[in-house]
């Protein structure tokens, strides 16, 4: 019997529904694989689909389909290492989320996913049938045992797999990013060591889908909790692990371990790869914006050249007669500094034709909000139409803060195919703008340097609808208002635990009353990238008819 095995690990990039596509990503790392002696090459959960496939895996077509692609590929890599790939699998009329393991031209086995992920962005109880529990596999006389991502997070599994003879534990994952999940992850994976006493590989997906990003950070532990191997965040790599036959029991070589960066490059990545990913998946080379001077299109416009480049990024500043001064110049010289095209179209005459015809309408009434709404959907309207002439596509730029209380006007500049800061509080917003201004990373395809202009972060925010209009005249301080948001939101805090931690009652009640009444308008916002446990979108899901407010310590 061998005294060592090695593994290939693909921390790789699949894209929704592009079977073939998927499959020759997996030949190309199987043969990097054969070229290095691997036993075995492992790719993550669903990897020949991409993940997360919502109801698309329920599709009769797309699962046979997937099947099938399953055994074109164990055909073609018949000579060679062992292949174990994710992939959905139907058997007397149950579909289930299965890792395939190919040898000898064919599957030579299955392993079902028996606890099925029902939270967060997860409904894969709705989706897939639970599998049994089952043992080991067997490669090249190592005794292999792979709980599929959800799996390893229950005791269950891993020691069912530890008392019938799995000698090392390969956990495939689809594990989509939120900020610090990395840590979650291996305090978990170090509890199944601990348990088992079993070497251990938890390998994830790279890669963005939607409003997910797969950030990778594929890790191997030895007996005890040691790291042997860290694997970069996002970046798709292949490494190859060996293990070593001790006297009785298997130990992982030491390996690279890759620079873990803090949690505001790491969301600052996931938004840069989320708009890369969603543009390229979807076949949109060029994207535009609004640029309005203020702080969050600014951040978006860096955000798309660093995913982009800066030759595919168009920037529109559309300023009407409350346009500052001060916007105009910061949002050229932002442009400017980002090397990115900067076209400036008034809206003041678009604005003119609108209110002479609704005059008749809306005469012996005041000027109030509906005026100040006719600017923002004006702007979005000749967006969308540079977005239709140039099959560029448009950038929206509402940050959590905003489209938690529906400071944004829906039709207007809620309009857009992607929000990468969807995700993200105004004061983080701040945060972020000051960190791309002082770190500069090989992945970014925009300048170093401070390409933000700092006016832009110093100067109060604005919607600039109305003279002098400033965002707290209609909001508490952005400081205030993010401190209640991450109560009510991201804790699903009541009203008097808010009160409890300091904030005025009343203020409290209004940003709940805002926070629900914008339902209606998240449901038809664009996608956006997932930085949080609690992200709008399939994370938080409330009805948008909703009459229940919290009287708690009323």
């Amino acid at each position: 019997m061998a005294d060592r095995f090695r593994i290939t690990l693909a921390q790789l990039n699949p894209t929704m529904g592009d079977l073939a596509g998927n499959a020759a990503k997996a030949r190309d790392a199987w043969a990097t694989g054969k070229a290095a002696g691997a036993d075995m090459v492992a790719f993550p959960e669903m990897f020949i689909t991409g993940y997360n496939t919502q109801d698309l895996a329920m599709k009769p077509a797309f699962h046979r389909a997937a099947m099938d692609e399953v055994d074109r590929l164990a055909q073609d890599c018949a000579d060679g290492p062992a292949i174990g790939i994710g992939g959905p699998y139907v058997e007397d009329g149950k579909l289930y989320n299965a890792y395939f393991i190919l040898q000898g031209g064919k599957v030579a086995h299955r392993v079902l996913k028996h606890h099925l992920p029902n939270e967060t962005v997860f409904d894969e109880v709705r989706i897939f049938d639970s599998g049994s529990i089952s043992g080991p596999y067997v490669v090249n006389g190592l005794r292999i045992g792979s709980p599929i991502c959800e799996d390893a997070w229950y005791e269950d599994v891993a020691e069912t797999l530890a008392e019938t003879g799995a000698e090392i534990l390969l956990i495939p994952n689809g594990s989509p990013y939120f900020r610090n999940k990395l840590e979650v992850r291996q305090n978990l994976m170090v509890a199944r060591v601990v348990e088992t006493d079993l070497p251990l590989v938890y390998l994830n997906l790279a890669g963005g889908q939607d409003d997910q990003v797969f950030d990778g950070g594929t890790f191997a532990l030895n007996p005890g909790g040691d790291l042997a191997l860290q694997m970069p965040l996002f970046d798709e790599d292949i490494a190859h692990i060996d293990l070593l036959r001790g006297d009785d029991s298997w130990r992982i070589e030491q390996g690279p371990k890759a620079h873990i960066p803090g949690d505001m490059e790491q969301d600052y990545r996931a938004m840069v790869i989320a708009l890369r990913d969603y543009c390229g998946k979807t076949g949109f080379g060029k994207v535009l914006l609004g640029l309005s001077g203020g702080i969050d299109s600014a951040i978006v416009a860096t955000i798309a050249v660093d995913a982009l480049g800066a030759e595919n990024v168009r920037c529109v500043m559309l300023p009407s007669e409350y346009t500052s001064q001060g916007s105009l110049d910061d949002a050229k010289d932002l442009a400017e500094n980002l090397g990115c095209r900067y076209d400036y179209v008034p809206i003041t005459e678009s604005r003119d034709a609108v209110t002479n015809t609704l005059a008749p309408l809306f005469e012996g009434r005041g000027e109030d909000i509906t005026e100040e709404n006719i600017q923002s959907r004006l702007r979005g309207l000749l967006l969308m139409a540079l977005s239709n002439k140039f099959g560029e596509m448009l950038l929206t730029t509402g940050n959590k803060s905003e489209v938690a209380v529906g400071y944004a006007t829906i039709y207007g500049d809620m309009n857009g195919g992607y929000n990468p800061i969807k995700d993200m509080y105004k004061t983080r917003v701040f945060d972020c703008c000051r960190w791309r201004n002082d770190n500069h990373r090989d992945w970014m395809q925009g300048p170093a340097g401070e390409v933000i202009p700092v006016s832009i972060i110093e100067k109060p925010p604005s919607a600039e609808l109305r003279p002098d209009q400033k965002d707290e005249d209609s909001l508490p301080p952005y400081e205030v208002l993010d401190a209640i948001l991450m109560l009510l939101v991201d804790a699903e805090a009541s009203v008097e635990d808010c009160v409890r931690a300091g904030f005025d009652r009343d203020t409290v009640k209004r940003i709940e009353h805002l926070l629900y009444i914008s339902e209606y308008k998240r449901f038809q916002s664009a996608p956006g990238t997932r930085l949080s446990p609690r992200a709008f979108w399939l994370d938080r899901r409330y009805p948008i008819v909703n009459r229940w407010r919290d009287q708690s310590g009323a």
